[in-house]
């Protein structure tokens, strides 16, 4: 257990960041949804979180460097973060005070998007190191 430490801290401090942004700001980008709001919106938050995703990954691998440490990142952050968005969504009207229900709907879809994100972008940083290793070994 003490070896996931480092990377449930790290789970934690992108489910605060990402739950503190919609916090302060969720009424400003989460539209309802089945509008042309709601669509743009969405595409910008996934890319947006695709790109931040993508960075915190490489952040995360200058502290922990073992082989597979961006398939831990992503796993282990997923469940810290679904764990905490059951408790967050459960209570959504203390921890989200200004949404409406419909912008609640909103905040789940980009969510569910998000740790598909989280999943998949470490499984392809992953890989890539693997490749460059393996190449490095051929040489």
């Amino acid at each position: 257990m003490k070896g996931y430490l480092i990377t449930v801290f790290w789970g934690l401090l992108v489910w605060f960041c990402a739950t503190m942004f919609f916090v302060l700001l969720g009424e400003h980008v989460l539209f309802s949804p089945g509008t042309d709001a709601f669509i743009i919106s969405t595409l910008l938050l996934i890319i947006g979180t695709a790109f931040l995703l993508y960075g915190v990954t490489y952040v995360y691998l200058k502290f922990n460097q073992s082989k597979h440490a961006p398939l831990k990142f992503g796993i282990i952050g997923t469940i810290v973060g679904l764990s905490l968005d059951t408790i967050t969504l459960s209570n959504h009207h203390l921890v989200f005070p200004k949404l409406d229900d419909s912008q609640i709907i909103a905040f789940t879809a980009w969510m569910t998007f998000a740790y598909a994100l989280y999943l998949i972008i470490p499984a392809l940083i992953n890989q890539q190191r693997n490749k460059r290793r393996k190449q490095q070994i051929d040489l």
